[in-house]
């Protein structure tokens, strides 16, 4: 008997995304790598890991609201996203670490980077965001193709911003607990007299 395949656009866009998900993971991995060398921690870097997720619910929440199909324009704004989103989170991480080695106590550390940074990642934020409005309202020659993308940076950066400023330091404040409890055994073994 005779077989036949049906092929075609369906079959390409699923190799699209199939890539395009290979490259999403390559970008978080590669995010995550530069983060842990920098920070010299396996630990922070997957803390602000957790923006990612964040962004992907606003990003899908723009899609739906806008009557806009996910495609593969839509996608790579995903993949800008995993770059654009961790800037928040690494501003935040660093300062709430900085005033931690200068000696302020966790939760304290964590309240004054989170008031001495809000505005800086309110800035950044709105800054990208409007720089991206016009494309998200298909301004200009062939804009309709673009505007999946920026819709996706848009709803994924703000809906990330506003969460990492909750998340985050709840998340952080989690997981350095263990570090805590760890710390002063360690300290208080040697002054024990």
């Amino acid at each position: 008997g005779l077989a036949t395949d049906i092929v075609g656009q369906s079959e390409e866009m699923e190799a699209s995304l199939a890539s395009m998900r290979f490259t999403l993971l390559l970008a978080v991995f590669l995010v995550y790598l530069v983060m842990a060398s920098q920070f010299e921690s396996l630990r922070h870097p997957f803390v602000i890991l957790f923006t990612i997720p964040l962004a992907l619910v606003g990003a899908v929440l723009a899609l739906y609201l806008t009557g806009t199909t996910i495609n593969v324009v839509a996608f790579i704004g995903v993949i800008m996203l995993a770059g654009i989103v961790v800037n928040n989170a690494i501003v935040l991480i660093d300062l709430i670490n900085q005033l931690r080695r200068a000696g302020v106590a966790k939760t304290e550390a964590i309240l004054e980077a989170g008031r001495s940074r809000l505005r800086p990642i309110l800035m950044t934020t709105l800054t990208t965001a409007l720089g991206l409005l016009p494309m998200a309202l298909g301004f200009g020659e062939g804009a309709e193709i673009r505007a999946p993308m920026a819709i996706t940076v848009i709803g994924g950066l703000t809906t990330s911003t506003v969460l990492t400023l909750v998340v985050i330091p709840v998340v952080y404040s989690l997981v350095e607990r263990d570090e805590q409890h760890a710390a002063p055994a360690a300290d208080s073994a040697p002054a024990a007299p």
